[in-house]
């Protein structure tokens, strides 16, 4: 349960903001600067995951004002936010990714929105490419099918209406919506609601856990929005690009816990079992590929990363 503050109302930031870094020094630079240009009282926890690039030494150099926690260990997204949640004193508690530029006052803007509509516990922002091409950032809760072809090789072969009702583009991208869940990268969301349905749940390592905690949200009563004037750009995977095998084995792992959770054991193990002979038969055609001459480098990293995939078994360990 998150930490209670004694002070005295009045005293309280408006918003805490929580961002879990590891070794992206150079993106929480910016990140940090595009923050502490927002007009908001805010408080700004930075946790760092055990970083090797210098980061928490640049937070206590550069921004002082930030409230610095180092475990000493790599705790992953959900266990690093939470810490920082537990901290946090703000009448809201905002998650963001260190990978992300915050654009004119976006933050204001969400905490207005909350403030006007007491029935929304979650809102989030509209998230952009570098390119400044929106980035898909808002969902209806998935079937299994869903799970079947998302993020999967075989993706570009599932039914159109699957994944475009998964991830609302049956909506237009600057509409003000209500939605099931909005990606974690960003997000801002009552206090109350982690007093009320509880923390991440730290079964996931990383991925899936802000699916997992507002499907508990929206379960309790609350509403979750999608609110585009306010953006955010987002520039995607940059400290779990670093570590390629491990970044798959916890999506997928995470994946499959989920629908276990939510759907089933069985359905969970047929998603797992589907998972495992993608990795093989993926196996199978890069290895063709690299006997074949074809970037024999590249086949033989593929190769020795869908391997570590399937070594790992994909086994759900809590």
């Amino acid at each position: 349960m998150i930490r209670v503050d004694n002070s005295p109302i009045d005293n309280l930031p408006e918003l805490s903001l929580v961002i879990v870094s590891w070794n992206v020094r150079d993106l929480l630079v910016d990140c940090l600067a595009s923050v502490f240009r927002s007009t908001l009282d805010l408080e700004v926890i930075v946790v760092d995951a055990a970083s090797s690039d210098g980061s928490a030494e640049m937070v206590s150099e550069h921004f002082p004002e930030v409230r610095l926690i180092e475990p000493g260990y790599n705790t992953g997204f959900t266990k690093g936010n939470n810490l920082g949640i537990e901290q946090a004193s703000g009448r809201l508690i905002g998650l963001l990714n260190p990978d992300t530029d915050v654009i004119d006052d976006a933050l204001a803007a969400l905490v207005a929105f909350l403030e006007e509509r007491p029935e929304v516990g979650i809102v989030g922002p509209q998230l952009l490419n570098d390119d400044g091409s929106v980035q898909s950032s808002r969902r209806r809760f998935p079937t299994l099918l869903t799970g079947l072809f998302e993020s999967t090789w075989l993706e570009p072969m599932a039914p159109r209406s699957v994944l475009r009702h998964y991830r609302v583009l049956d909506r237009e991208d600057d509409q003000l919506q209500p939605v099931d869940w909005v990606t974690g990268a960003a997000l801002i969301a009552r206090r109350e609601l982690f007093e009320e349905v509880g923390l991440l749940d730290e079964g996931f390592f990383m991925y899936s856990e802000e699916l997992d905690w507002q499907r508990r949200v929206k379960a309790s009563g609350w509403e979750i929005w999608y609110e585009p004037q306010a953006q955010i750009v987002h520039y995607g995977g940059k400290s779990s690009e670093q570590v390629v095998a491990q970044r798959d084995i916890y999506f997928h792992t995470s994946k499959i816990r989920y629908f276990s959770k939510y759907h089933g054991r069985l359905a969970g193990q047929l998603l797992r079992v589907f998972l495992l002979a993608n990795y093989a038969w993926q196996i199978m055609i890069e290895s063709v590929k690299g006997l074949l001459g074809h970037r024999r480098t590249l086949r033989a990293e593929r190769v020795s990363a869908y391997r570590q995939v399937l070594r790992s078994g994909l086994k759900v360990t809590s």
